[in-house]
């Protein structure tokens, strides 16, 4: 899909002046412009081109608001300098994946005095020696790069934060109390069926073992009944012998 399309669908009917974030990623620019952005979107705060198949920035309209561009995966190799022209108040900016090679391609950020962090993860720059100390002396605002300080600490994901917050909260909220209650009476009313249960488990048990006792006793007394009458029986024969 054409980059100027894509934009017109994600406006979803509203004015450019009424967008703050917009995505076109993986869209296609015709000719490595920027396409169908204009100097209505004056309340752009954040924008996402990534692998469009940009090689220039200079067609980008201005965008006082934008803090947050990301540029991953494209073919720019310089024109950086526009970034400071339209886009004066970036705090981020993700160049990732695209032909940045030299240090004085950099050097044109310096007028974005804003700039807190910049990516440049997988462009062939990152091979230079002393690379992260070359970039953090070449622009002294910036404090991460490719996601780390110069102390090699990691960037904070603040809207990771802010979502474990939520979370927290809503599991620390609720009536503990009523919680406590309901856990005791459910389990107050359990116990009681378990006990009458067991109960009714030993009044059983017991019957079982008084018929079993029975069953002993009629069966001793049935064996020396038998054993009675076959005595008898054979002191009857004798006599008959007799």
């Amino acid at each position: 899909m054409e980059m100027k399309k894509r934009i017109s669908l994600e406006l979803r009917n509203r004015s450019p002046e009424e967008v703050a974030e917009l995505v076109v990623d993986n869209c296609r620019s015709s000719d490595g412009e920027v396409e169908g952005l204009t100097d209505d979107f004056k309340e752009l705060e954040f924008l996402s081109m990534v692998n469009v198949g940009l090689t220039s920035l200079a067609k980008l309209p201005s965008l006082p608001k934008l803090r947050k561009l990301e540029l991953s995966d494209n073919n720019i190799s310089g024109g950086l300098e526009t970034l400071a022209e339209k886009c004066p108040n970036l705090t981020y900016l993700n160049l990732s994946g695209n032909k940045i090679k030299e240090l004085s391609t950099v050097e044109a950020l310096q007028n974005l005095k804003n700039l807190k962090s910049l990516d440049l993860f997988n462009c062939e720059i990152t091979t230079l020696e002393e690379y992260r100390e070359s970039i953090f002396e070449l622009l002294p605002q910036v404090t991460y790069l490719d996601g780390f300080d110069a102390e090699d600490n990691e960037a904070p994901d603040s809207e990771a934060d802010d979502d474990d917050d939520d979370e927290d909260g809503e599991e620390g909220a609720g009536p503990q109390g009523d919680y406590d209650e309901e856990d005791e009476d459910e389990e107050g009313s359990e116990g009681g069926e378990e006990d009458e249960e067991d109960d009714d488990d030993y009044v059983e048990e017991e019957e079982e073992e008084e018929g079993e006792e029975e069953a002993e006793e009629d069966g001793g007394e049935r064996g020396e009944k038998r054993k009675r009458a076959a005595e008898d029986e054979g002191e009857d024969d004798d006599e008959d012998d007799d």
